[in-house]
């Protein structure tokens, strides 16, 4: 048979801006998610052209309406002088509506950490500072099957691949969270299988891998996108390469936080 399809996973790069938008509405989409959507005319030509682009966000000092946002020059990114630097994290764009010019972003709520300790009072009139994507890591949509594995924070990209995908696609979701008042809902069709795993108290990604030694894999050409935390990603990366003959060009798989590490964001490979 011959297999025309192109599967070639593409780097795309975006100007980087930075962005001053006001909150018009916060949603919880679970007692440990809140979704807050953001607007502005600094969004006209806001780009995310993969569901797991990432974006700095800035958030405000205490006691201060705005955060002090960076300029973008010639020789890279920096800061007013005089200014407290702003406290920042990367998030994943959940949905973007340019007639509307709003942002989605969806927070996890751990009860610690600037990051979430914003979101838990978030209300509509206040300011946060976005500055990216820088650019875009566009997996096609084309594959066989879809593999998605990741923790509490992987959930908004993971939503948004599968609403991306459509409902035909054929997804795998394995999906770490606490307990079943954490599950959300997914836009899946009948080709999907969802398997939410409950921690119950253990690790953050410690039932990951273990999950995915029972799981069947499709017959055709797939492609693995996993994040969380970062140790329990080289785990899973380490399993499905070593140990399942998943190619390293068919899998990504990203730190999204790190144990005892605060604002990381890193590509796991070899």
């Amino acid at each position: 048979m011959n297999d025309d399809r192109n599967l070639t996973v593409e780097r795309v790069r975006h100007p980087l801006k930075m962005r001053l938008l006001k909150v018009l509405r916060t949603h919880r989409v679970s007692p440990q998610l809140l979704r807050v959507t953001l607007g502005g005319e600094d969004l006209a030509d806001f780009v995310s052209g993969s569901f797991d682009d990432h974006i700095k966000v800035f958030f405000p000092p205490p006691g201060a309406e705005k955060p002090a946002l960076p300029e973008v020059g010639a020789d890279g990114i920096r800061f007013p002088e005089g200014q407290p630097r702003p406290e920042t994290r990367d998030y994943t764009p959940r949905r973007y509506d340019n007639t509307a010019r709003e942002l989605d972003i969806e927070f996890v709520l751990h009860g610690d950490g600037p990051a979430s300790t914003w979101a838990a009072q978030a209300q509509p009139g206040q300011y946060l500072g976005v500055g990216g994507p820088r650019g875009s890591f566009v997996i096609p949509r084309g594959f066989d099957w879809h593999l998605l594995i990741g923790d509490d924070t992987a959930l908004p990209a993971m939503a948004r691949r599968i609403e991306e995908l459509g409902p035909d696609a054929r997804v795998i979701v394995v999906a770490e969270v606490s307990d079943a008042s954490a599950q959300i809902p997914l836009a899946t069709g009948p080709n999907a299988q969802v398997h939410w795993v409950h921690r119950e108290g253990r690790p953050e990604g410690s039932q990951l891998a273990p999950t995915l030694r029972w799981l069947s894999l499709p017959q055709g050409e797939g492609y693995v996108w996993a994040a969380g935390e970062a140790a329990a990603m080289r785990e899973v990366r380490q399993y499905l390469v070593g140990e399942r003959g998943i190619d390293k060009s068919r899998i990504r798989a990203s730190a999204y936080w790190k144990r005892g590490n605060a604002a990381v964001h890193e590509t796991i490979d070899d």
